[in-house]
């Protein structure tokens, strides 16, 4: 009965121990999965094209499997984004991205390249990429600031790291189950949904009240912003369900 009794105390300890431990965002699946596909080449842009398919637009360039966005390069009119090729529902996305001092960018999707709309973020939805001093202490504009989904939802916590740093992002956007989930550098610091009451409370207060096509496409280009500064991305892969 003696060894029976520690054995249960032992095994009531270990339990207690295992549920006491924090529980981590889930890892991004192996990248020789077979359901994750790069997006980014060693040395090429294919898969990429400017937004509306201008060829007179520049300003990105690829070297060593890193995407950079330098505005001091940039030439051509209009909006120089970089957008897929292809379209997209539903998937999870992982990349990494850093920016430069008081720059940023954002990831977008569900963007659509009709000729009535001027910029991606008429139609796409973004999560913000940007340097952390831009913000930093400013509760007014945490709906700005990295983790956002942009002008509609703070992220819950601030763990970017400084300007010329790496940091990483682990998108899940899921229009079937109305669902988008932003993990930040392995911290989950936004959740919402994509579509009906809550969705268009959010858009309502937010500058994109009045844009008749914010939002609206479920499929549609992913999108990585140009804005003033030097902005890359690199380790991107994509898992489509």
């Amino acid at each position: 009965m003696k060894i029976i009794n520690t054995l249960i105390v032992s095994l009531v300890v270990f339990t207690s121990c295992e549920n006491a431990t924090p529980k981590k965002a889930a890892p991004v699946a192996d990248e020789k999965s077979e359901t994750w596909v790069s997006l980014i080449d060693q040395n090429s842009m294919k898969g990429w094209h400017y937004y509306q398919a201008d060829p007179n637009k520049k300003g990105w360039s690829i070297a060593d499997g890193v995407l950079t966005f330098d505005s001091s390069k940039a030439e051509g009119e209009g909006d120089k984004s970089l957008l897929t090729d292809k379209q997209y529902k539903n998937f999870e996305i992982y990349f990494e991205w850093k920016v430069s001092e008081q720059s940023n960018s954002g990831f977008m999707w569900g963007v659509n390249e009709d000729g009535k709309y001027e910029f991606p973020y008429n139609t796409g939805p973004e999560i913000q990429l940007l340097d952390p001093e831009v913000y930093k202490g400013d509760e007014a504009n945490q709906i700005h600031t990295a983790g956002a989904l942009y002008d509609l939802q703070a992220p819950s916590s601030l763990v970017t790291k400084p300007a010329g740093e790496w940091n990483s992002y682990n998108i899940t956007i899921d229009q079937d189950n109305n669902l988008g989930v932003v993990i930040h550098n392995g911290v989950e610091i936004n959740r919402f949904p994509l579509r009906g009451e809550a969705w268009d409370a959010m858009v309502a207060n937010s500058k994109f009240a009045t844009w008749e096509g914010y939002g609206k496409y479920q499929k549609g280009h992913l999108c990585i912003q140009d804005h003033p500064g030097v902005i890359s991305y690199r380790n991107m892969k994509i898992r489509e369900f």
